[in-house]
């Protein structure tokens, strides 16, 4: 709590704020939060949607050493299921998961925006075997 100072009968002000400088100080830092909030979020959403890029390039990745093992592509294992790798509960951002079951000599990874992460207006992410990614959208890959 902030003591109220009072003029001494002698005329001496007393040191402190007064309620108006108070009041810029409190305006001011409510303008800079409301310009740096949306920006932060943005920055947020940009950031886990580069995390289920990476995590859809390494299983591409991972599919075509399994093809290269196998010859085919079914049966092939997910790296990951989640973005961020391992997490659970409210933390997941995306789902990572094959829109199609893979095939023998084509698969399809996707990855779908969970929780608060749906509010990216790339949407879901997907990846094919032949590197066709969408959204086409510039900005998302």
């Amino acid at each position: 709590m902030i003591p109220i100072q009072f003029t001494s009968s002698a005329g001496k002000r007393s040191r402190g704020f007064t309620l108006v400088e108070l009041m810029v100080a409190v305006a001011i830092v409510g303008i800079l939060s409301a310009v740096a909030y949306p920006a932060y979020t943005t920055y947020v959403l940009r950031a886990n949607r580069a995390s289920a890029k990476a995590i859809l390039m390494e299983s591409a990745q991972l599919m075509e050493r399994f093809y290269t093992t196998n010859s085919f592509y079914t049966g092939a294992p997910l790296l990951s299921a989640t973005v961020p790798k391992g997490a659970s509960g409210s933390a997941i951002k995306y789902n990572i998961s094959f829109s199609v079951v893979p095939g023998a000599t084509a698969y399809t990874l996707q990855a779908v925006p969970n929780g608060g992460q749906t509010a990216d207006t790339c949407g879901t992410l997907t990846l094919d075997n032949t590197g066709v990614q969408t959204p086409t959208t510039a900005g998302c890959w």
